[in-house]
């Protein structure tokens, strides 16, 4: 069994929030010209973003 983090966190917010959001992957460019994924996360709403951010537990600081 593999591990979603997108798929995880895409559950989390439907069941918390309530607004529209985007998670999406995307790819970085790093200043050593490197090409790095990225998980990209948005929000229609500022207050749901404060919220995710303080409240999901799938977020490493």
């Amino acid at each position: 069994m593999h591990y979603n983090l997108q798929d995880s966190i895409e559950k989390w917010i439907l069941k918390n929030l309530k607004g529209r959001f985007y998670v999406g992957q995307n790819i970085n460019l790093s200043t050593s010209n490197t090409l790095t994924p990225v998980l990209q996360i948005g929000f229609e709403e500022g207050k749901e973003m404060s919220y995710f951010t303080l409240a999901c537990p799938h977020l490493k600081y």
